[in-house]
């Protein structure tokens, strides 16, 4: 079947309205069935929007083997996003399905909302924003970033374009990761360390880790209780590394001194113990969504269909 006749189907709701893309993809892949309603697919909606097409691009849509299995003529995924967490990764291998993805195409998006986050709450933004909304008008004496210590958990892609970002502020960098790129830190200047070091040390600490069994609930109330009194949390990873009851109480309480979430463990965060706190800054998951990181990833998602391996392969970084 040549790319002309291929079905192809595109769940993701940012790509299918995104022009270009819709154009680029059309040019190669006319036989092309977008998500134009706009739906949130999930379960048999999900499976009877991709049933009859050979390639898809996807984004956070859960991928498993039920869904493999009822869609048997499906044989290729173009990943439009960095997040493998919400693909069975080994349910497509042992399929046969193949995976086109590449990593790291949102870093600068994802780094510099992390800084915004940094910025604004180490100046104590979002209180001074309430009080002007209230009309309050008094100084908010916040702190400066420039000197701190940045702790950053994981070092990949994201990692390491926020500490290269943070030299322009003379910050302290420590960051923690299983794999250490000497040549990197030594450049930038990151002090590689134990996760409880870092937790001990830090003035801010952001998260950067995939989701995974190793990851998942890797932050909780007792490394919560390890920071600093005052110090910040933040989050543009995947909500479910972190303890959100946890770091509740330790805001509510006032001794961590403030978090900022673009992820959680359910989205939309209904009813969470974190989004109602005034030392608490959220954003509806919109770390890669810039102009720039829209485009190659939906770029990259669109080559994904033509250069597509084996699933575990390509998320270890070999090239299929």
């Amino acid at each position: 079947m040549t790319p002309k006749t291929t079905a192809v189907a595109v769940t993701s709701r940012s790509f299918s309205k995104h022009p270009a893309l819709r154009r680029e993809l059309l040019a190669r892949y006319p036989n092309t069935t977008f998500n134009d309603a706009g739906n949130s697919l999930r379960g048999q909606a999900l499976i009877d929007f991709l049933k009859g097409h050979e390639k898809a691009i996807t984004a956070l849509e859960p991928l498993d083997a039920a869904l493999f299995d009822a869609v048997p003529e499906l044989r290729i995924i173009g990943k439009y996003g960095v997040g493998l967490d919400m693909i069975d990764l080994t349910a497509m291998q042992t399929r046969g399905v193949k995976l086109g993805w590449t990593a790291g195409v949102n870093r600068r998006a994802v780094a510099e909302l992390a800084l915004g986050f940094a910025l604004s709450l180490i100046r104590r933004v979002p209180e001074s924003l309430s009080l002007v909304a209230d009309g309050g008008w008094r100084q908010v004496s916040g702190r400066q970033l420039s000197g701190r210590t940045v702790g950053i958990i994981g070092l990949g892609h994201v990692g390491k374009d926020l500490a290269a970002l943070l030299r322009a502020f003379d910050c302290q960098v420590l960051a923690h990761d299983i794999v250490t790129d000497e040549n990197f830190c030594t450049r930038v200047g990151v002090e590689m360390t134990r996760l409880e070091d870092l937790l001990d040390r830090s003035d801010v600490v952001s998260i950067h880790l995939p989701l995974d069994d190793s990851t998942r609930g890797l932050i909780g109330a007792a490394e919560l209780a390890r920071m600093p009194a005052g110090a910040i949390l933040i989050n543009t990873a995947r909500g479910s590394i972190v303890d959100e009851a946890a770091l509740a109480s330790e805001l509510r309480s006032g001794r961590l001194g403030a978090g900022a979430f673009d992820v959680f463990a359910a989205e939309p965060p209904t009813n969470n113990p974190l989004t109602g706190l005034d030392n608490f800054l959220a954003t509806p998951h919109i770390g890669g969504s810039t102009e720039e990181a829209i485009l190659a990833m939906g770029m990259a998602a669109i080559d994904g269909l033509d250069n597509a391996g084996d699933p575990i392969a390509v998320a270890r970084g070999q090239t299929p």
